[in-house]
């Protein structure tokens, strides 16, 4: 039934493709270095992407998503539904103390078949952008996440890695796999971006 309602409303659903380069754990805490193969996400592509300032995260989600989802199922120039993929990421800025920042940036993986020629949204706030490649440091957790959750996700990761590994520290992301209507088995994710420096 969640697979025809999910089916009927987005099409289709893409999961990015990586490859796992390297696993570790410290305690309770469980990593993963990934980078992307194949036309992957993490390889870059275009995106959709909302940012909303001024509200906290929670909210802020809850602004932005629905904006990509009605994008996604036909706001758009074309009138066309796309399809989904997963895992939906969205950006957010940490304070020195670790608390979150009232920012956050929604990026939508456009499908595949869309990469080369996205439909125009609809809704002002959306904006096409191209995103490079990005390596991660990546912890996975279930539940319905909100903002602490991951906060709290992301400061076991950063502990967990220690000095042994170099990481954007002004952003991370945050994503989730599965539709709301799915109560249990739920994944979501912390992504910390690999830096070379």
């Amino acid at each position: 039934m969640l697979g025809m309602i999910k089916n009927s409303l987005f099409g289709s659903v893409e999961t990015w493709p990586w490859q796992v380069l390297s696993k570790g754990s410290k305690g309770d805490v469980f990593y993963e270095e990934r980078a992307c193969e194949g036309d992957g996400a993490c390889e870059g592509g275009k995106f959709a992407t909302v940012e909303v300032t001024d509200k906290p995260v929670d909210e802020a989600l809850r602004e932005a998503m629905p904006k990509v989802m009605k994008y996604v199922g036909g706001s758009n120039d074309k009138g066309l539904g796309m399809g989904m993929t997963v895992p939906i990421s969205f950006a957010v800025f940490p304070s020195d103390d670790g608390d979150l920042q009232k920012k956050l940036k929604v990026w939508f993986r456009i499908p595949n078949k869309f990469q080369s020629d996205p439909p125009a949204p609809s809704d002002d706030s959306i904006k096409i952008e191209d995103r490079e490649g990005i390596t991660v440091y990546s912890t996975q957790f279930g539940g319905y996440a909100k903002a602490a959750d991951y906060a709290a996700q992301a400061a076991q990761l950063r502990s967990a890695l220690e000095s042994t590994a170099k990481y954007q520290t002004d952003f991370y992301f945050c994503t989730g796999y599965d539709p709301p209507m799915k109560p249990y088995g739920r994944r979501n994710e912390v992504w910390l971006v690999k830096s070379s420096e």
